[in-house]
């Protein structure tokens, strides 16, 4: 009877301390979980304060351009660059090719 009753205390000693362990680590776990949660917080908070230091820090200046501004002479270094416009210049171009054809006797343009 008393081999019984050791076991049962020793039994009940291995109990207790498992069932300290798995309290310890719910504990653990609550404490990490508690953690994160305020690093993210913290990192929450530092982002809001470092946008209101943007915010705060604009500048009342607003740039403005006067008609004196654009009045002085440009000199460009090259010369600028002559673009054709509207179909006239097209047209031009045909009439100098058919012009080519004609000189040269042989038409060399495949068409259906």
């Amino acid at each position: 009877m008393e081999n019984k009753k050791a076991e049962k205390s020793v039994s009940n000693g291995e109990e207790e301390k498992r069932i300290e362990e798995f309290f310890s680590l719910i504990r653990k776990f609550h404490e990490a979980r508690n953690r994160r949660e305020r690093e993210m917080m913290e990192e929450k908070e530092k982002k809001k304060t470092k946008i209101r230091r943007l915010d705060e820090g604009k500048s009342s200046w607003v740039p403005s351009f006067t008609r004196e501004d654009f009045a002085a002479e440009i000199e460009s270094r090259k010369p600028p660059m002559i673009f054709p416009t509207g179909p006239t210049c097209y047209k031009k171009l045909e009439e100098e090719e058919k012009q080519q054809v004609d000189d040269d006797g042989i038409d060399l343009n495949l068409t259906l």
